[in-house]
C-alpha cells in the first residue's frame, strides 16, 4: 500500500483548479448504457473510483476512447450482457459502490440488470432498498442470492410508469431510478427525489439524449417515458467536495489559495458553512479565494449565544461529505462546536487519530462530536496513521499540513479514490508531501 510523508508547518500559496466532481462522474458514466449512440463526456477526473467503472463499462463492452485530459467517447452498441453473470463482474463490480447505478439504465434497456452487492467506504450502513424498491415498482421483479450476495432484477415485458415516495432521498437510488423510468411506458412521478447537483446534472444530460424529465432541482422528478434515447455531450461540474477540501487546507494552514472555477451557483450553502467557522470565503468572479488567516479564525455562535452545532442534511442542505472536514478544520478555530453527522454512524470513528495529534474533541457517540478549538495557540503533533476511507483520508492530510513535524499516513489508495493526482497539485503550491510505495 502507499504512503504519503508530510512536513507539517508550511504555509501554502497560489491557485489550485478543482477536479471534475467525483460523485456527478459515477451517475453520468453510467448513462451512456441507455444508448447505442455517441455519448462524450468532459472533464471525467483520473482518479481510481470512476477509472474502475470505466472498467467496468469496458468489459460489458462499451467502446471506449480517450479523446483528451479528461475527454471520453463511449458508444454502447454491442454489449457483452454475460458479463454481468460472470465471476469476473462479482469481483470488480463488487468492489465499487457506484456500480450499482448500472442496473438501472441496463434494466430500461434491455429488461434485465445484475449487481453484486457493491463495496465502497466502510462508513457504515449503506442499504440499497431504495433501487431495487424503486424498479419493483416499475414493474421488475427482484432476485436476490444471499449466499453470493447477488442481486438481479428482471422486466422482459418492459417498465411502466407510476408514482412513487421515496422513503430515503438517496442520490444514487434516485439517480438508478430516473435512468430506470426514462424508457419506461407513460409517466413516472417520483417524490422525495434527491436533488444534489449531480442529480440535476444527470437529468439535464438525459433530457439532452432525448428524454422528457420536468421538475429538475426540486424533490418531485415528473418523468415521460420515450421510446429511445441519443447521444450527446456533456461536462461534468467541479467537484464541490474538493472545493470544501481545498477552503478547509488553506485555512487551517493560514495560506492564501484561489481555488479556480468553482461554479459558484452549484455550492449551495457550503461556502456558508465554512464562514460559520469564521473562515473567510471571497467569491472573485467564478473564483474562490481564502486570505492567509494569520490572525486565526473564530466560530460563531447562534443568536441566543448557544454554540454552534453544524450537521449533514440532504441538498439543499450541507453535504455530509464534507463533515469530516469542517471537524478539523475546527480543531484549530477559535470557539467550540458540535458536529452531528446523521446520515453514516462511523463516519467520526477518525477522530481517534486527531486526538493523538492533540485535537480536543468528544466523541459523544457514532454521530456526534465536540470540538474545543485550539485557535492556533498549540499546533497538532505529527504523527503515522492510516487512512480510513476518502473523506477521512483528505482529512487527516489536512491535519498533517498543518502539524508540526513530518506526519506518515499509510492506505492512501483510499484517498486516491477520490482525489486526483493530490500529492502533485498540493506540491505545486508550496507543500512539502512525497508519495512512497
Amino acid at each position: 500500500m502507499g504512503t504519503f510523508q508530510i512536513e507539517g508547518g508550511h504555509q501554502l500559496k497560489g491557485s489550485i483548479q478543482p477536479q471534475g466532481a467525483k460523485n456527478e462522474a459515477l451517475q453520468i458514466l453510467c448513462a451512456v448504457l441507455l444508448t447505442p449512440q455517441e455519448v462524450i463526456i468532459n472533464n471525467i477526473p483520473d482518479i481510481v473510483d470512476v477509472n474502475k467503472l470505466i472498467d467496468i463499462l469496458s468489459n460489458l463492452g462499451v467502446k471506449i476512447q480517450k479523446l483528451g485530459k479528461g475527454k471520453y467517447s463511449f458508444i454502447s452498441d454491442a454489449l457483452h450482457l454475460e458479463y454481468l453473470e460472470s465471476e469476473r463482474f462479482k469481483k470488480e463490480g463488487g468492489g465499487l459502490r457506484g456500480s450499482i447505478m448500472i442496473v438501472g439504465p441496463l434494466l430500461a434497456r434491455f429488461g434485465k440488470g445484475y449487481i453484486p452487492r457493491p463495496g465502497g467506504d466502510k462508513i457504515g450502513r449503506r442499504r440499497l432498498d431504495t433501487h431495487f424498491e424503486g424498479m419493483i415498482k416499475l414493474g421488475a421483479k427482484l432476485r436476490y442470492n444471499k449466499e453470493e450476495r447477488f442481486y438481479g432484477v428482471e422486466a422482459p415485458e418492459g417498465l411502466k410508469g407510476t408514482f412513487m415516495l421515496l422513503d430515503e432521498a438517496s442520490v444514487t437510488g434516485t439517480a438508478n431510478i430516473v435512468m430506470a423510468a426514462v424508457r419506461a411506458k407513460g409517466q413516472t412521478t417520483i417524490y422525495n427525489a434527491a436533488c444534489e447537483p449531480y442529480l440535476q446534472q444527470l437529468c439535464k444530460m438525459l433530457n439532452k439524449m432525448g428524454a422528457n424529465i420536468k421538475g429538475i432541482g426540486s424533490n418531485m422528478l415528473i418523468i415521460e417515458g420515450v421510446e429511445e434515447l441519443g447521444g450527446c455531450e456533456h461536462t461534468i461540474l467541479p467537484d464541490m467536495i474538493e472545493i470544501g477540501s481545498w477552503i478547509g487546507l488553506a485555512a487551517m494552514t493560514k495560506s492564501e489559495v484561489t481555488i479556480k472555477n468553482v461554479s459558484w451557483n452549484d455550492l449551495g450553502i457550503i461556502p456558508a458553512t465554512f464562514r460559520k467557522l469564521g473562515i473567510t470565503v471571497e467569491r472573485k468572479g467564478d473564483d474562490i479565494f481564502i486570505p492567509a488567516h494569520k490572525e486565526g479564525y473564530e466560530i460563531e455562535t447562534f443568536i441566543d449565544g448557544s454554540f454552534m452545532t453544524i450537521s449533514d442534511a440532504p441538498w439543499p442542505g450541507f453535504t455530509p461529505d464534507l463533515l469530516s472536514i469542517i471537524l478539523v478544520v475546527a480543531t484549530q478555530a477559535k470557539g467550540e462546536v458540535l458536529i452531528h453527522q446523521k446520515m453514516f454512524e462511523s463516519r467520526l470513528f477518525f477522530v481517534d487519530k486527531l486526538i493523538d495529534m492533540g485535537a480536543k474533541i468528544i466523541l459523544c457517540d457514532p454521530h456526534r462530536a465536540t470540538v474545543i478549538g485550539h485557535d492556533f495557540k498549540s499546533s497538532l503533533k505529527a504523527t503515522t496513521m492510516s487512512s480510513p476511507d476518502i473523506r477521512a483520508g483528505i482529512s487527516l492530510l489536512i491535519a498533517a499540513l498543518s502539524a508540526k513535524g513530518t506526519s506518515t499516513i499509510h492506505n492512501i489508495e483510499q484517498i486516491d479514490r477520490g482525489y486526483e493526482n493530490i500529492d502533485e497539485r498540493l506540491r505545486a503550491i508550496g507543500a512539502k508531501i512525497i508519495r512512497t510505495a
